[in-house]
């Protein structure tokens, strides 16, 4: 390995080493040391083959009802850990991309004092689509309690006049890291672009009735997997509903004096 590549591998170790509980700050550091390129690396314990064999297969493990693929931050942990089978050695990146979307975590030096540390799926998704892109969990979400009744009104008057918009939702997040925000859970018709513009140009429209300094953020409903759709799915109202306020379908009168019974028989 060649010295920048060693430094690389000491700073996620060093990481590795300053997470403790409740230490977010520093969790996140280790998360996005994993994400970076060529530096993120880790060496991933293969249970089943040889590293590039299509028949290759991670370890897994499971901790708390959860499955996690176990690996080692390093040559010299690889040594330590005692491991007798194949590795390969992958781009912390990678590495999450193959294992988010079948709900996997990673699961750092198992072998060390304490267990190590685990990466869980929610936080690899994070770094497989940009650590910046969602927030930093654990997340705190409630119904929001800040009273903005003229953004609400104004932007399910707007919704009503966008027709790719099925339901609208609200929710209240406070990251572990980072301020607090409104999230706006959009659940739509039609994913093609004319309609994501005018979904697009509907929140403009309606944004200039937010308070000044109210951070405002949009969920797309239909990401199963973004913890803040999922929580508005299982517990959040929709406050818009397109199909709730449609007009009821106009029903036949009962059969009787001056109308034909059913099927038109006396």
């Amino acid at each position: 390995m060649s010295a920048s590549g060693t430094t690389s591998t000491g700073q996620v170790e060093h990481m590795l080493r300053q997470v403790t509980p409740g230490r977010y700050d520093a969790y996140e550091a280790l998360l996005r040391a994993l994400a970076t390129p060529s530096s993120g690396q880790v060496w991933m314990l293969l249970w089943h083959g040889q590293a590039g064999s299509p028949d290759a297969q991670y370890g897994n493990m499971e901790v708390e009802g959860y499955g996690y693929a176990p690996c080692v931050t390093s040559a010299q942990e690889l040594s330590a850990s005692g491991w007798n089978r194949s590795y390969e050695v992958v781009d912390g990146i990678d590495v999450a991309r193959t294992l988010y979307p079948d709900h996997f975590g990673l699961w750092l030096n198992p072998h060390a004092p304490g267990g190590g540390v685990g990466i869980p799926w929610l936080d690899l998704r994070r770094i497989a689509t940009g650590l910046d892109r969602q927030p930093a969990g654990p997340l705190r979400l409630t119904e929001p309690g800040i009273e903005i009744p003229q953004f609400y009104a104004l932007l399910a008057q707007n919704a009503h006049r966008t027709p790719a918009v099925r339901s609208l939702r609200r929710a209240w997040v406070q990251p572990a890291l980072g301020a607090p925000y409104l999230a706006i859970g959009l659940d739509v018709y039609d994913t093609s672009p004319p309609a994501v513009d005018s979904v697009r140009s509907m929140m403009l429209q309606s944004i200039g009735a937010v308070p000044d300094g109210l951070p405002v953020s949009t969920v797309a409903m239909s990401d199963e997997d973004d913890p803040v759709a999922m929580w508005m799915r299982a517990t959040a109202r929709p406050f818009y509903d397109r199909e709730a306020h449609a007009p009821a379908p106009a029903q036949a009168p009962a059969a009787g004096y001056g109308y034909p019974p059913p099927q038109g028989r006396y």
